[in-house]
C-alpha cells in the first residue's frame, strides 16, 4: 500500500515542540481528516497543544508502507510515526 506521509509540527504547552508524520492511505486527500487524524492521536498522548492546521502540518511524500503499517491503517484509517518530543 502506498501511503501519504505528512510532517506534522505542534507547540505543546510545556515549549517543546513535537514532530510527528501521519501515515495515512494515497488516496485520502481531505485535509479536515488528516488533521482530526492527529488531533485523535494528541489526545491519546495527553498533550495539550493549539489547533493542527497547514501551518503545522503538510503533506511530504508517498512511500510503500511495511505490513504493520497497513494493518493499523486498515483498523484506524492512519499510522503515527513518532519523531521528536513525543513522550
Amino acid at each position: 500500500m502506498k501511503v501519504a506521509v505528512w510532517d506534522t509540527y505542534v507547540q505543546r504547552s510545556d515549549g517543546k515542540k513535537m514532530h510527528f508524520d501521519i501515515l495515512v492511505p494515497e488516496t485520502l486527500k481531505e485535509e479536515s481528516v488528516i488533521y482530526a487524524f492527529g488531533k485523535n492521536y494528541l489526545k491519546e498522548k495527553d498533550v495539550k497543544s493549539a489547533d493542527i492546521s497547514t501551518k503545522e502540518c503538510e503533506f511530504c511524500h508517498l512511500e510503500e508502507a511495511a505490513l504493520a503499517v497497513v494493518s493499523e491503517i486498515e483498523k484506524k484509517g492512519y499510522h503515527i510515526v513518532e519523531l521528536e518530543n513525543c513522550d
